[in-house]
């Protein structure tokens, strides 16, 4: 947890440091799960979600929701159409992108590993932090991002 210093001041190398340690083991401790019960990694699940969610989403919008370069997404795209989850149709408003969507087997395997992945959050968090700090943590978080966002910080420069 982030410390203050004797002049209470938030030690924020120690809080990043803190944050970007949590995030790492919740993400591998959530990637073994998904891994054993449903034959798909963290980043996978994470891509699979988003599509379900934004039907007809281009590269560049999964690109760009999750910080990373283009190509980087297409060749996951392309993993993910290999094993039948996930298709890639004609955008008919330009020619040069195409749309993306799950396949109905996706579907599937999201909605499963949605339950595998929520009862693994609620056992990693739950289990340590009570319903009002989850809150207040997810709100810091989320306004953080947004500031993060807003200024286009962050983003891949290929």
């Amino acid at each position: 947890m982030a410390s203050k210093s004797s002049e209470g001041v938030t030690d924020l190398p120690r809080f990043f440091a803190d944050l970007v340690r949590c995030e790492t083991r919740l993400y591998n401790a959530l990637n073994d799960r998904l891994r054993e019960q449903h034959g798909i990694v963290t980043s996978q699940f994470e891509f699979l979600c988003y599509l379900r969610d934004h039907p007809g989403a281009r590269v560049a919008d999964v690109a760009a929701e999750f910080a990373i370069g283009v190509g980087a997404t297409s060749k996951s795209f392309d993993r993910l159409e290999q094993r039948g989850w996930a298709v890639r149709q004609p955008n008919p408003s330009d020619r040069r992108s195409s749309l993306l969507s799950l396949t109905d087997d996706g579907r599937h395997l999201v909605d499963a590993a949605q339950r595998t992945f929520t009862q693994g959050l609620t056992e990693l968090i739950g289990d340590t932090l009570d319903d009002p700090t989850v809150a207040a943590v997810a709100q810091a978080l989320a306004r953080l991002r947004s500031a993060l966002e807003q200024r286009r910080l962050g983003m891949p420069t290929g």
